[in-house]
C-alpha cells in the first residue's frame, strides 16, 4: 500500500497525515481487549500513574502480538515503506499503551502544550538534560472513538517540523538539554478527531500532545516508534536535515534530485 502523490506532498508540508480506517475493527477490538485485560487483572499503582503517563501504561502488553500487529501486519508498515524506502521500516518490538482518562467532573479542560519527543524529564526513562532522536515517525493508532475536541485527543502542531528544522540550523539542536525551547510556533495546535482503526502519521520533529480530557470516556491509543534502519547511523543529523530518511517524500517533492 502506498500514500498518493498529493498525500505526500500533505505530509511534507505540514508533517503529519490523518488515515482513516487504516486498521481493520477486528485488530483494534483485540488490542483493546488486551490493554482491558491488563487493566483488570494487573492494576495500577498511583505512585506509577505520572511514569505511565509519560511511559506506557500496560506495560504487560506492550509486546503482546494483538499489540505489536497493529503495526507490524496492518497497511501501516507498507504505508511507512512507501515513505522511508522498501525494506528501510525496522518492525515494531512494542507500543506505548497511551490511555488519558477523564478529568474530574465539571472540570475546564486547559489549553494543550506541545513537545517533542527525546527530552528527558526525569519521569520518561532518561534524565534531564539529556537528549536523543530515537525514531524517525510516530505512528498513532486510535483505539477509541473521538468524535469531539478535548477528548484527550491526540494533537498536532503543523509545520512545527520544517520551523525546527531551521531552528536547529541556526542554534543548533544542543538547545534541545535545556528543555523544549519556548517559541512561537507557526500554527496554533489542532486537535484530532476520529475514529477506532484512524492513524495519524507524523515527522518525528513534529510538535505533538495529548489534549486534556474533559469527556466522560478514557482516551484509548497505542503509539509506535517507527524507526528507519539507518537512524542510528544518521542519528542527530536528523534535526537539521530532517528529509535524510524519506527518500520516498523526497522523490515526490524533489523530482529532479
Amino acid at each position: 500500500m502506498d500514500l498518493t502523490p498529493k498525500q505526500k506532498r500533505e505530509f511534507y508540508e505540514l508533517g503529519y497525515i490523518a488515515l482513516r480506517g487504516a486498521i481493520p475493527r477486528i485488530m483494534v477490538d483485540a488490542a483493546r481487549q488486551v490493554i482491558n485485560h491488563s487493566l483488570g487483572s494487573e492494576g495500577m499503582n498511583k505512585d506509577d500513574l505520572p511514569t505511565f503517563r509519560a511511559q506506557s501504561y500496560c506495560r504487560d502488553a506492550q509486546r503482546h502480538p494483538a499489540i505489536t500487529n497493529l503495526f507490524n501486519r496492518s497497511p501501516i508498515l507498507p504505508i511507512l515503506e512507501s515513505m522511508f524506502g522498501e525494506g528501510n521500516v525496522m518492525p515494531a518490538g512494542a507500543a506505548q499503551i497511551a490511555l488519558r482518562f477523564p478529568g474530574p467532573l465539571y472540570s475546564v479542560p486547559g489549553e494543550p502544550g506541545g513537545h517533542l519527543d527525546g527530552l528527558g524529564s526525569g519521569s520518561n526513562g532518561m534524565e534531564r538534560g539529556v537528549y536523543r532522536r530515537g525514531f524517525t515517525a510516530l505512528a498513532v493508532c486510535l483505539l477509541s472513538d473521538l468524535p469531539t475536541t478535548y477528548s484527550g485527543n491526540f494533537t498536532v502542531w503543523p509545520r512545527s517540523h520544517t520551523f525546527f528544522e531551521s531552528y536547529f540550523r541556526e542554534h543548533g539542536h544542543e538547545v534541545l538539554a535545556e528543555g523544549m525551547p519556548r517559541v512561537e510556533l507557526p500554527e496554533p495546535p489542532l486537535q484530532i478527531t476520529g475514529e477506532p482503526g484512524d492513524v495519524v502519521l507524523t515527522h518525528h520533529q513534529l510538535v505533538h500532545t495529548a489534549a486534556p480530557n474533559g469527556s466522560c470516556n478514557i482516551r484509548y491509543a497505542a503509539i509506535f516508534r517507527a524507526r528507519h534502519k539507518d537512524y542510528e547511523e544518521v542519528g542527530l543529523d536528523a534535526y537539521t536535515d530532517i528529509w535524510r530518511e524519506w527518500p520516498g517524500i523526497r522523490a515526490v517533492v524533489e523530482p529532479s534530485a
